[in-house]
């Protein structure tokens, strides 16, 4: 056998065995889908049981925890990662990981049918999945609700001692600033925090929950909060955190502007899934009636479709007029706005 033969014939061989391998891999991954979840388990688990009730042979690994140490393990991981999706529970993540090249575009009609542009990348490399809507939360026993107009009127002197806020350093905080920043511009924006920030009665803490309790017990009287927080308090087993939250109410700012700061959950698929079919098959699934309805009245959050109604408890909070541009460009104001509450002493 000459030299060409044995080159041809280890060739052949060596072809085979990328092949067969490939083959191996794939099998082993063609029936998985992993999840890294900034959602909890006991929210996103009623969604993966309803998915599974059609889809049996597709075994769900999910993970939970911090999403900035996701993205963080991600770029990490790069090629070698296992991951397929990552869910993320605000537009700020979304817009960091797409910033990280750390998804991929996806091609879906469904998902394009579902889910309005507003609430998803331009690229379609990333999903709003559901609405979350940041009001202002006040004592319905000391506040007249008469006096509240608007975000920017919490600066105003009669609110002085009077409102209790979570950290800036919490993404939610982080993303209504960048919404201000957007529709008051950036000096307007500095301006309301400077005020703002006068008003507080305590050193900012806790989350979201908590400035609901506060309120309660007569620490402040104004919040900014997400309603599925209220919602779930108002429902909750505890019977102190649903005495908490019937002592509060909501009210919907800017109903004359720009409308009710809004936050999106949301995913995108990993830029080196090895599932992506699977990966396609559960996010149009999270976009589907069914999927959304779980989303509305499981989790009390509003669903990014028309035909999907909010559940009971939140309908009791009444319709408003949501900020209705493209929720990607409030990712993009994230670091200007971390820069002007940590200038102003927003921690």
């Amino acid at each position: 056998m000459n030299i060409n033969k044995i080159c041809f014939f280890s060739f052949i061989v060596i072809t085979f065995l990328i092949l067969f391998n490939s083959l191996v891999l794939e099998s082993k991954t063609t029936n998985e889908l992993n999840i890294y979840s900034g959602r909890k388990s006991f929210l996103i688990e009623p969604l993966i049981n309803e998915f599974k009730k059609n889809n049996k042979e597709i075994k769900i690994n999910i993970i939970t925890g911090k999403e900035d140490a996701f993205i963080e393990r991600l770029k990490l991981e790069g090629v070698n990662t296992k991951a397929d999706i990552l869910l993320t529970t605000d537009v700020a993540r979304l817009t960091r990981a797409k910033k990280n090249n750390l998804f991929r575009k996806v091609d879906s009609e469904i998902l394009e049918k579902n889910i309005p542009l507003k609430f998803r990348s331009k690229e379609n490399d990333w999903f709003g999945l559901s609405v979350r809507s940041r009001p202002i939360i006040y004592s319905n026993e000391r506040v007249n609700v008469n006096k509240l107009n608007n975000y920017e009127s919490l600066s105003d002197e009669i609110w002085k001692s009077k409102i209790c806020m979570r950290s800036s350093n919490n993404v939610y905080n982080q993303s209504l600033i960048s919404y201000m920043i957007l529709n008051l511009g950036e000096k307007k924006t500095e301006k309301w925090i400077r005020e703002l920030v006068k008003n507080f009665s305590r050193k900012p803490s806790g989350g979201d929950r908590d400035q609901i309790r506060a309120i309660a017990s007569g620490q402040c009287d104004i919040t900014v909060a997400n309603t599925y927080y209220l919602a779930n308090m108002l429902v909750s087993k505890n019977e102190k955190d649903r005495k908490a939250a019937k002592k509060v109410a909501v009210f919907w700012p800017n109903q004359n502007t720009f409308g009710a700061h809004i936050n999106l959950s949301g995913a995108g698929i990993i830029k080196y899934t090895k599932n992506y079919k699977n990966a396609v098959l559960f996010l149009e699934f999270l976009s589907s009636k069914i999927g959304q309805e779980i989303y509305t009245k499981k989790i009390n959050e509003y669903s990014i479709r028309n035909d999907v109604k909010p559940s009971k408890i939140v309908t009791k909070f009444g319709e408003f007029k949501a900020y209705d541009l493209n929720l990607e460009e409030i990712g993009k104001e994230i670091n200007k706005s971390i820069k002007l509450s940590s200038k102003h002493g927003w921690r």
